[in-house]
């Protein structure tokens, strides 16, 4: 029986590893040294720094060094872990340092807007970057206890171009609430401060709510101020002090939506449970006092409660004797929230989009508005304010239509309360 035979081996011999499988060491420093090389040559040339940048990545390794690419743009060399400046390296190759940076450029927006462009053009040229950019720009916020004012202004600033442009997001400046040095000291608020005014001479209100919200930082704004400040009274004080009153706006308006929300859950639990109606209304009373509501916009939240409490059916020929059923025994809790004719008028309103926005009610809007008049939820002369000149445009034709019958009868009525008076 014969033996198999050893394969042979390679002993001894020594395989070349492929050129692809090789290492490159990680070397930032010869980077650090050939972007300052480049910066510096182009002697605040903002349009020679933008050509160098743009060619510059074809050579070097943006991917790679990014974050030694951004300390350099931001403070005009590699920055150590606490936001100081790294001195270590060979100085006899040449500078360590530029100048052509966010902290030596002009403290002014025109001076820092040159620096936007810097880091718009780099990140459409080099899409990758983006991520980056964001990691550095929240890294580098992180660090302003250890900088100079006047470099924690210019950061600012860009800060608030960068968002303005949607270059980062609000989640860069998260440090501003979670650091609780940064707050104690009121760094937070001051840097704060200077980023929407920034961001502000950019782009709309509208622009930064949607952009808060996006990052969910909406409900962080309070959380700026130390604990002992954190209230309503000194956020309105200190922004309409340094002339920032849409801010104050955008949080007032916020906190009124967060209590409509929880108004809202409490009277949908209320209902839910089957509570008494005159509990209810007295615990919604007692809620839109401590939620510092108005009347009008408690209402509009009943009557989407109310509705919203029930299964409707999907025929239309039944949807007229189910809804006033379902809304008879509600009636007193409407008629406890419409004490004022703003309520009134907003509530036959919403009654009206409702219906132009759930079809099956298109027919049955007169009706309501008919139930509620009889309730003594809405009152003549609102129901003659709303068909005059304050109706919704929404399905404005039809449901005038609907309504001309009452309203002439409710004119007629009026002539003849009035000849009355006048014989008597």
């Amino acid at each position: 029986m014969s033996q198999k035979q050893p394969k042979p081996s390679l002993t001894g011999v020594r395989i070349k590893a492929r050129k692809r499988d090789e290492k490159e060491k990680f070397d930032p420093s010869t980077f650090r040294d050939a972007i300052i090389t480049g910066l510096n040559e182009c002697e605040s040339d903002f349009e020679q720094v933008e050509r160098y940048l743009d060619g510059a990545g074809g050579k070097l390794d943006y991917r790679r060094y990014a974050e030694t690419l951004f300390d350099i743009l931001f403070a005009g060399g590699v920055l150590a872990p606490g936001g100081t400046l790294q001195d270590e390296g060979d100085k006899s190759k040449g500078s360590i340092y530029t100048n052509i940076c966010v902290f030596e450029a002009e403290e002014s927006h025109e001076g820092l807007r040159a620096f936007l462009q810097i880091f718009n053009k780099l990140l459409r040229r080099y899409l990758y970057l983006k991520k980056s950019l964001e990691e550095e720009t929240t890294k580098v916020i992180g660090f302003i206890k250890n900088f100079t004012e006047s470099q924690r202004k210019k950061l600012a600033i860009i800060t608030g171009h960068l968002l303005a442009n949607g270059i980062v997001t609000p989640a860069v400046f998260t440090s501003l609430y979670t650091n609780d040095i940064l707050v104690r000291d009121g760094l937070s608020l001051e840097f704060a401060t200077v980023m929407f005014t920034s961001w502000l001479k950019e782009k709309d209100i509208s622009n930064v709510s949607s952009a808060l919200k996006k990052s969910h930082q909406d409900s962080k704004l309070l959380e700026l101020f130390p604990f002992n400040k954190r209230s309503m009274e000194h956020f309105e004080e200190y922004f309409n002090g340094v002339g920032l009153e849409q801010l104050v706006d955008f949080e007032r308006h916020r906190q009124v939506a967060v209590s409509k929300k929880k108004l809202q859950k409490n009277l949908q639990e209320n209902i839910e449970k089957g509570a008494n109606i005159k509990d209810i209304i007295s615990n919604t009373k007692e809620d839109m006092k401590s939620f510092s509501l108005k009347e009008h916009n408690v209402v509009v939240i009943v009557w989407d409660t109310v509705m919203g409490a029930m299964e409707w059916s999907k025929k239309e020929d039944l949807i007229a004797e189910q809804s006033l059923r379902h809304l008879r025994p509600y009636t007193p809790l409407f008629e406890a929230f419409t004490t004022k004719g703003r309520s009134e008028l907003t509530l036959i309103i919403r009654v009206q989009d409702f219906c132009y926005e759930n079809m099956n009610f298109l027919k049955v809007f007169h009706k309501i508005v008919l139930r509620f008049y009889k309730a003594d939820v809405l009152s003549e002369d609102t129901i003659l304010k709303w068909y005059n000149e304050a109706h919704s445009s929404k399905g404005k034709s039809v449901f005038l239509q609907q309504m001309k019958d009452m309203v002439e009868w409710l004119k007629n009525a009026e002539e003849e309360s009035d000849s009355g008076d006048d014989e008597n």
